[in-house]
């Protein structure tokens, strides 16, 4: 269901334009913020123009048949708007100026498709993911811009668009400080816009789908986290400063739980309940694929809780745990991991991933109880941690090899007697 839209039409001209003291006049449709322009293929004397009141002024015959055209344009544009109203089709400026200029014919634009998702999304996505596809919109906008239009219709998508893109997207240097994009960020932003395609496809706004020869290439990295070693220095380090003291806390904490940065935050007393064990258990639902995940507490979690129960931020949150910024908290862990003498690149989400490895996976943990710790929603998934664990391979190996050792041995007894 399409939520509630704001609309709104006026009238305006372009002074700074204006030829032998006559400017054209124009049409402006606003839905929710976003604008689309309409020539009206009129002139009118600058000095005879009420900016404010969107007419002309004064009685002059060219003034009374510029806004009786004016009231039937607008009537025009609100008949448009009305028909799709009761069509229950999606509303933007672009699709009611196409209606006017009766250009529609159920013809879509990309931008239009983009604005549609990501506001029909906008409730069912996290806040995380939901950026993320903003920052895919962005790049698009980018790329129209270097082509020098300004939207292209769902029907002109075509694979060469595709590749187009993606060569623009590997190529393009942010004016920040950020580095170009790695491969697998590329595929992200593609990925997201063939989401968009797909729901227009289904949605019967285009006929074909330009994604069907398109193969993304992903390049598989190992994910990374602490060792024991590495964990053990950050517990062990003793802050003085408030704010590297909260950010470690919560960092350790994610370490021996598994739990994400934003779910860590949302976490409240009503999340914490016995087991059947009867030991503390954490049951909450993760944000961003809402499945439910029930975590025994191990000690040091729960001292961490206990450390900032009563605490002046958390009473005003009510949370577990005073809240900080995601960018704030990543930007402290350089810190720590500077002081702590670790080279990796420590963020918050490391932290679920040496829950993976070296707290539960290294420690005999079998891999079904972690995929269920975590929230996975395919085993697979958790089989990636699996992968990259060289002390558990080591550790298997070893095993195997006493095995086999055995079994020379006994082969030499009986051979031997």
């Amino acid at each position: 269901m399409q939520s509630q839209t704001t609309f709104s039409l006026s009238f305006w001209v372009n002074a700074t334009r204006a030829k032998n003291n006559r400017v054209s006049v124009y049409g402006r449709i606003t839905v929710n913020g976003k604008r689309a322009n309409i020539s009206l293929k009129r002139k009118v004397i600058v000095s005879e123009w009420d900016s404010n009141k969107g007419r002309a002024r004064g009685n002059k015959q060219e003034s009374r048949l510029l806004n009786r055209y004016l009231d039937q344009i607008k009537n025009r544009i609100y008949e448009a708007h009305d028909e799709l109203v009761k069509e229950k089709a999606f509303i933007c400026a672009q699709s009611i100026k196409a209606r006017f200029l009766g250009e529609d014919n159920e013809e879509y634009s990309l931008l239009t498709l983009v604005d549609y998702h990501n506001t029909q999304m906008s409730e069912s996505l996290s806040y995380g993911t939901l950026k993320n596809y903003f920052t895919t919109q962005k790049y698009i906008k980018l790329f129209l811009n270097k082509k020098k239009i300004q939207d292209i219709y769902l029907s002109q998508l075509t694979f060469r668009f595709l590749v187009d893109f993606e060569k623009f997207l590997r190529s393009y240097v942010p004016e920040d400080h950020q580095k170009q994009m790695e491969n697998n960020t590329v595929m992200k932003h593609i990925q997201r816009l063939r989401k968009m395609v797909t729901l227009a496809y289904k949605m019967e706004w285009i006929d074909k789908d330009p994604f069907i020869k398109f193969k993304p290439t992903y390049i598989k990295n190992e994910r990374e986290f602490l060792s024991e070693d590495e964990l053990q220095s950050i517990i062990e380090k003793e802050f003085e400063i408030e704010r590297l003291g909260l950010v470690k806390d919560l960092f350790v904490f994610s370490c021996y739980t598994g739990l994400s940065y934003i779910d860590v935050m949302n976490l409240n007393e009503d999340n914490i309940t016995f087991g059947i064990d009867g030991g503390k258990w954490i049951i909450t639902n993760r944000q961003k694929t809402h499945n439910k995940v029930k975590i025994p507490l191990l000690p040091i979690a729960e001292e961490l809780i206990q450390k900032y129960k009563g605490h002046i931020k958390t009473k005003k949150t009510k949370t577990l745990f005073p809240n900080i910024s995601n960018q704030k908290l990543n930007s402290y862990l350089k810190e720590i991991a500077d002081l702590c003498k670790i080279k990796k690149n420590l963020t918050f989400h490391i932290a679920r991933h040496t829950f993976a490895t070296t707290v539960t996976l290294s420690n005999g943990v079998p891999i079904e109880t972690v995929s269920k710790l975590l929230g996975h929603s395919k085993i697979a998934t958790t089989q990636i941690y699996a992968k990259v664990i060289e002390r558990k391979v080591s550790g298997d190996m070893a095993l195997l090899k006493l095995k086999l050792s055995k079994q020379v041995q006994k082969r030499k007894i009986k051979f031997n007697g």
